[in-house]
């Protein structure tokens, strides 16, 4: 567990954080973090991470990205993120999701949604508190993001305009993803779906690597039964960090933040990197693929499908509306942002940071609050 959680001073800008909120409930061992960003587009929506070690700084950079993910995506919604310092494999959760409801009650301009550690059923219990959350079960009226894979589309969405941008055929296209779960698994769904070939798959246990291809369907139904890629019958097992090194055409990275770093960045051989988690690199490890002639397309723009679907959701739209608003806004962009960069020589994430940034700031002229 990182100690401490409450010493982090916040880098404030001009576009926030609006709060920071830490979160101790002793009866239950609650200890959590909340950040709210930026609201000029409307409450923020953002999931709720639960790992043994998050820690302020990184709640606040992904509530950030949430700010640039949304205002990107066209959503009336702000940017914000909360953390839970619990092992979820471990901890059980309804205790905390409760108590972590009742704890934001009053925080009316954050909206929870899942995140790594948390799925649908926690937010079932943190609407039954305060009914305030999105990424529901159906039953209760939700479009489950994981189950309809909605981050997962909107890469393939988002594959698909890259592909053309860097000379890339995505048939026969070998791909390799890092972190083989609620978003790494749809994503390699679809993504086969138009003819790329999964190559290498990982997990907190390890990877898989196999350049004759692995089924999609077994290493899923292997990795739902076992908990572990590690488990297919076919392919050569490796370290899980040595899947950066694996020869591909397309990698995403689909798990914790900072996991390209400048010790690892050029082992990695893909043409195209798509984020699939948030904050997957660091600058200096982005900076330094653009240098090489890799095209990475950001987090906030590539695996936005999530927190689409979720607007959708909370405004009462179907899953059909979810699906066609996903790959309309993320196909529309990409396209615009790898054009701008291309047009500007600059990197993707300037080009994508300058849109967003720009809807914001557009939001928060709107404001008399932050006028």
């Amino acid at each position: 567990m990182a100690e401490p959680i409450f010493d982090y001073e916040p880098l404030c800008d001009d576009l926030g954080p609006a709060k920071i909120v830490h979160v101790h409930d002793p009866g239950v061992g609650l200890r959590a973090i909340v950040v709210v960003d930026n609201v000029a587009c409307g409450p923020s929506i953002g999931g709720v991470r639960m790992a043994a070690d998050v820690t302020t700084e990184e709640v606040f950079r992904l509530a950030r990205a949430m700010t640039f993910k949304n205002a990107g995506a066209g959503l009336s919604h702000g940017g914000g993120k909360a953390g839970i310092v619990a092992d979820p494999r471990t901890t059980e959760k309804e205790p905390l999701l409760r108590a972590f409801a009742q704890a934001i009650r009053e925080l009316r301009d954050y909206i929870p949604g899942p995140d790594m550690g948390t799925d649908e059923s926690c937010m079932a219990w943190i609407h039954d508190e305060i009914g305030r959350a999105v990424g529901l079960p159906d039953v209760l009226g939700g479009i489950p993001l994981d189950e309809i894979g909605a981050t997962g589309l909107g890469l393939a969405a988002c594959a698909e305009v890259a592909a053309e941008h860097c000379g890339l055929d995505l048939s026969g296209a070998r791909l390799a993803i890092e972190g083989f779960g609620n978003v790494g698994r749809p994503a390699a769904r679809f993504l086969v779906q138009r003819g790329v070939k999964l190559v290498a798959a990982s997990d907190s246990k390890g990877a898989v690597h196999d350049p004759d291809g692995i089924d999609v369907d077994e290493i899923i139904a292997v990795k739902r039964a076992s908990g572990s890629v590690c488990a297919y019958s076919r392919g050569r097992k490796i370290p899980k960090e040595g899947l950066f090194a694996v020869d591909c055409d397309v990698l995403i990275p689909a798990a914790r933040p900072d996991c390209i770093r400048e010790e690892n960045v050029d082992r990695i051989r893909a043409k195209l990197v798509l984020q699939g988690a948030n904050i997957p690199a660091t600058a200096a490890a982005e900076a330094r693929l653009h240098e090489r002639g890799v095209l990475v397309v950001p987090d906030f723009i590539a695996n936005a499908g999530g927190v689409i679907c979720a607007a959708v959701e909370y405004h009462g739209g179907s899953e059909a509306d979810a699906r066609e608003r996903i790959v309309e806004r993320i196909t529309r962009n990409t396209r615009e942002v790898l054009e701008a960069a291309s047009a500007r020589g600059v990197q993707p994430r300037a080009a994508a940071v300058a849109l967003a940034r720009t809807r914001v700031e557009e939001a928060m002229a709107l404001k008399r609050h932050f006028a």
